[in-house]
This record gives structure tokens, sequence and C-alpha cells, in this order.
């Protein structure tokens, strides 16, 4: 498997098990929507008033577990950085792309805003494979 096809596969999923560390070092987990760009990078939304938001303004790490049916995932590492609200971004636009819906949300919802995780650290799990179950890529 090459990064294109990771890339591929992550952008085929539509959800994702976001994780992110509070600031007594507790874990806290969010199953969010996901767009991601064509170079890697993951976009969701959430509120500013979700722990998520919280968590990650104060420690920009986070992990994610993206797809899980038939044995097949992607366990990913990176870090979270907001998108400034207000501006159009291409990377929003990626997001639109997938959910249309997130736009009137953007306009409706109070606080709503956007993340994008740039990763360094993957595992991509294919446990029906048994030849080659496991990849991991690191771009640290």
């Amino acid at each position: 498997m090459t990064k294109e096809d990771l890339c591929a596969y992550l952008q085929s999923q539509p959800l994702a098990v976001v994780a992110s560390i509070n600031k007594a070092g507790a874990p806290q987990s969010a199953v969010v929507g996901i767009a991601v760009s064509g170079e890697m990078e993951i976009i969701f939304d959430t509120v500013d008033s979700s722990r998520k938001y919280i968590n990650l303004m104060a420690d920009p790490r986070v992990a994610l577990v993206i797809g899980w049916d038939h044995e097949v995932s992607v366990q990913l590492e990176g870090t979270a950085r907001l998108l400034p609200p207000d501006e159009r971004d291409p990377l929003k636009e990626v997001y639109y792309g997938v959910f249309p819906e997130g736009r009137e949300r953007a306009a409706t919802w109070k606080g709503l805003v956007h993340f994008v995780v740039t990763p360094y650290w993957a595992r991509y799990s294919d446990f029906k494979n048994q030849q080659d179950p496991v990849q991991e890529w690191n771009w640290e």
C-alpha cells in the first residue's frame, strides 16, 4: 500500500473517533464526521463549547481511528489546528464537499469551528489480509 492508497482509503471514510487529552491528563474521545484532503489532512467541525475543542486548544496532539468495517482501520496521530473563522478556506471547501450541510451549520450554529489534523504517524490494519495485515508510516 502506498501513501496515495492510504489517502484514498481515508477519503472513503466519513467518520472517525477523535481522541484528545484534557488538562488533567485524562483521555476524551468522540465520533466526528471527517473529510480528507489530497494532502491527507483530516478536517472536522465541532462547537467551541465541546470538550474536544477545549482539549485541542490546550494541547493540539490528537489521535484518530478511522474505519472499522471488515477488520480494516487506520490509527493516526497528528497535530490539530483551528481553521480561521469566517474565512473561505480550501480545507473547509474539502469538508463541505463531503458534508454539504456543513455550510448551513457553519452559518447557523453558534460557536461552530473547524479543525484540521496534520498526521505524523499512521498504521493501516487489514486483518483479513493475512500476508501483510499491518503497515505503518512515520512523517516526523
